[in-house]
């Protein structure tokens, strides 16, 4: 068997993984709060740039010279997947309820059925309760939420809802302009944004969420406005174009190796007959 069909086909492999990204970017260009995903494609090239002083083996060698030949026959591979924490753009919006961070690295904490869970998707809404929730329901969690385990809540008489730049909430007092502290927005920063697991709605996983100090003086809330998909489309778009193409250029190799084995087989088949 011809190693270039494998070759071609582990190359191929590649650009669907790509492709999968790719379409998931794009599928959440609209998501608030969304953190664009990206592939590291591993070439011998850049491999042998950033390794070529730590061969196993001395230049000009025998030995050398068959293991870059070996390298050589590798194809490109993923060897690196992360997530671009970049700040999606800010855009206003009418809802006082409506929050964002305007700075990387920074999370709201909300409590789901699983446990609790970072988010960077600032949309919070009040349910019948009063209580301030996402928009698929879970709570919004506030600072000292560790030691009272109680969420923010508001009652039917709070007509006016200011947030600061730390996260602190004043509400009106009743039939009065005048404003009274409320509870104050829990907002975490992992000091390895490597360990978060994203999951579904938008939600981030840290193993050791209660390890996590609150961040008391961020400077970044940003109240009735909404942080962005960090995703450039038009650059997605340039993204799948060419991966597209070289799935095809993938595709159009395997079939010229696959071509010349049956050929070579006919052909020695052909002479024993």
């Amino acid at each position: 068997m011809q190693t270039g069909y494998y070759s071609a086909a582990a190359g191929m492999v590649t650009q669907f993984n790509r492709l999968d990204t790719i379409a998931n970017n794009l599928a959440n260009v609209n998501t608030n709060g969304f953190k664009q995903d990206n592939l590291i494609v591993g070439d011998f090239m850049r491999l042998y740039k950033e390794a070529r002083d730590e061969l196993p083996h001395e230049n000009n060698t025998k030995e050398g010279a068959a293991f870059i030949n070996r390298t050589m026959a590798r194809v490109p591979q993923i060897v690196d997947a992360y997530t671009d924490q970049s700040v999606g753009g800010l855009q206003k919006s009418s809802n006082p309820l409506d929050f964002a961070l305007s700075r990387e690295g920074l999370f709201f904490a909300v409590k789901t059925p699983e446990g609790i869970r970072l988010t960077r998707d600032g949309a919070f809404t009040v349910n019948d309760e009063g209580t301030l929730v996402t928009k698929q329901g879970y709570e919004v969690l506030p600072d000292d939420y560790f030691q009272s385990e109680q969420g923010i809540t508001f009652s039917n008489v709070d007509s006016s809802i200011e947030v600061d730049k730390n996260g602190q909430i004043s509400t009106n007092i009743p039939n009065s302009v005048k404003l009274t502290l409320n509870k104050k927005l829990l907002i975490l920063q992992p000091e390895n944004i490597k360990l978060l697991k994203k999951e579904g709605d938008n939600l981030y996983k840290f193993d050791d969420i209660k390890s996590l100090t609150p961040v008391g003086e961020s400077g970044a809330v940003v109240q009735g406005f909404v942080e962005k998909s960090n995703v450039n489309a038009v650059k997605m778009m340039t993204q799948l174009i060419e991966t597209n193409r070289l799935v095809g250029m993938y595709q159009k190799a395997m079939d010229t190796q696959m071509n010349d084995m049956n050929r070579d087989a006919i052909e020695k088949i052909a002479k024993k007959a």
